[in-house]
């Protein structure tokens, strides 16, 4: 046991080799005429998913939708992913979560009703030991998409 220069014992302290820093990848913002309510049940609704993010073959969830609700999602361009919902509040956000080796990839859509109309948000981040990996393996893309499919999604609830 070490001691401090009084003589006390000194607990170890085991300190982790490994960081993880998040990276963001992409993010986009709107303002809308229509109300977070309407964004919202299009978040929820993950069979509606590939009309307004076209990188979306299919989304399935098994079970009601709220926080630890797990899900997985087919890319046009690769493989199946797990997800899981670990935000999830009614007019105001939803998050999911894409479990993959070595890293988390986080899409965090927010909501919020201003004097100006409905401010949204999207946010792309990864986070873990792997996500410099994972960056590079995506590449920008999420950079041009997160904006694009957050306008598309506006174009589609504002639709009389």
């Amino acid at each position: 046991m070490n001691r401090d220069h009084s003589g006390v014992e000194l607990a170890p302290t085991i300190v982790s080799v490994h960081t993880s820093q998040m990276i963001e990848l992409g993010r986009g913002s709107a303002t809308s005429t229509a109300t977070p309510a309407n964004y919202f049940a299009r978040w929820i609704d993950h069979g509606t998913w590939p009309a307004w993010s076209p990188d979306t073959e299919w989304v399935r969830v098994d079970g009601p939708v709220a926080v630890g609700t797990r899900g997985v999602l087919k890319p046009k361009r690769g493989p199946k992913a797990k997800f899981v919902i670990s935000a999830c509040t009614p007019g105001q956000e939803y998050t999911d979560t894409t479990l993959l080796p070595g890293a988390r990839l986080v899409f965090q859509h927010t909501v919020e009703q201003t004097e100006h109309g409905t401010e949204l948000g999207v946010l792309v981040t990864i986070e873990g030991p792997l996500a410099f990996v994972w960056t590079r393996v995506f590449g920008g893309g999420f950079r041009e998409s997160a904006q694009a499919d957050l306008d598309r999604l506006v174009r589609l609830v504002e639709e009389p």
